[in-house]
């Protein structure tokens, strides 16, 4: 049956606009506050140790962290260094330095391991140009920086409680003092107490976890070099802790690629001239430590896996194991073929990112 449509009178198109307007506006606040939260997140309140200057990884695995923070994601409190060498620690002033962030403090070890000066420090935070630091910033001597495990202890307890994660890539030197450290002008709290009352996870770049390699008694690096710390940190530790083992980064190799085209936004790159120095510019890099950052910083994007919950064994000769515990503290990284994908490709472009500053 057919009806007449009766002609819309300029008032009544009116009314039904606002009608639709108001549908509209509706749907558009509830969407806003569908995202809200997310937007209003706090950024995550990092840590950084790390032995910059061992692999070139560290100082990539830094930029990512001003990559981040620029965008809102995180807040550097401090950087602390388990490299002893004079260059470490101007080496991360000078990366905090580029990217706009020169205030950040810097610990440093003190009769830590690994003395020597690497394949890139010293060329890149000596360089010059006409006479004048092609890398301006202001801490040129190690020596001259906080000792790590008291600027840790200070750091961790102006935050609030079970608010930080620390990013540990390098050795477990000053994370080990740390928890062995007695109360202080900072906090009446022992170290152990304090860890406890402030942070919420540890991600750290440590070990080897495949069948394969515990077979054939592989001992990675970052355990090995201290490895008295590393096995009170993964048996103390009272946090939990995410650990990526060498198998994650080794299977993440960071495109040379990028490093030839994607830094021409200034003449000199201090993230670019470290690669060229250390792996040269043609070659793509393992990428351990930068793992380790963008779980601590992303942990709910699925670049990674976890495993089930268990507990880090560190044996006697620094060979470690997974083992699965119901109720463990311990959770190891799984990457999938199709993560290795975005894991790279948000690596390279969160490298790459010009400083915001």
């Amino acid at each position: 049956m057919w009806h007449a449509v009766r002609p819309q009178t300029p008032g009544a198109r009116l009314q039904r606009a606002a009608r639709l307007g108001k549908v509209l506006a509706m749907v558009l606040c509830s969407a806003l506050g569908a995202t809200r939260p997310a937007l209003a997140q706090e950024p995550v309140r990092l840590i950084f140790d790390t032995d910059i200057g061992n692999d070139v990884d560290d100082s990539m695995a830094l930029s990512i962290i001003h990559a981040l923070e620029s965008r809102g994601e995180c807040r550097l409190l401090a950087v602390t260094v388990t490299k002893d060498n004079t260059y470490a620690a101007p080496m991360v002033d000078l990366l905090n330095t580029f990217y706009g962030r020169p205030e950040i403090p810097i610990g440093t070890v003190r009769g830590g391991v690994t003395p020597d000066d690497g394949r890139y420090l010293r060329q890149v935070v000596t360089a010059e140009d006409d006479g004048r630091p092609r890398y301006p910033h202001k801490l040129l001597r190690g020596e001259d920086a906080p000792e790590a495990v008291g600027l840790l202890r200070k750091t961790l307890a102006a935050q609030p409680d079970g608010s930080v994660v620390i990013a540990q890539v390098g050795f477990s030197t000053n994370l080990a003092g740390l928890l062995g450290s007695p109360g202080d002008d900072a906090s009446p709290l022992d170290g152990m107490a304090l860890v406890r009352a402030k942070v919420r996870l540890l991600s750290a770049m440590a070990g080897a976890y495949t069948a394969e390699r515990e077979a054939k008694r592989f001992k990675e690096f970052n355990i090995v070099t201290d490895l008295p710390s590393a096995r009170k940190l993964f048996a103390e530790w009272p946090t939990p802790i995410v650990a990526s083992g060498f198998e994650i980064g080794l299977a993440i190799q960071h495109p040379g690629r990028s490093m030839r085209e994607d830094y021409g936004y200034v003449a000199h790159h201090p993230l670019r001239e470290a690669y060229g120095y250390y792996r040269g510019l043609e070659n793509d890099q393992p990428t351990w430590d930068l793992t380790s950052v963008l779980y601590a910083v992303r942990p709910d994007r699925e670049y990674f896996d976890l495993s089930p919950a268990g507990r880090i064994v560190v044996d006697e000769e620094g060979v470690t194991r997974f083992e699965p515990q119901a109720d463990g503290p311990h959770r190891i990284l799984v990457v999938r073929p199709e993560q290795i994908v975005r894991v790279r490709e948000a690596q390279a472009l969160l490298c790459s990112q010009p400083p915001s500053k």
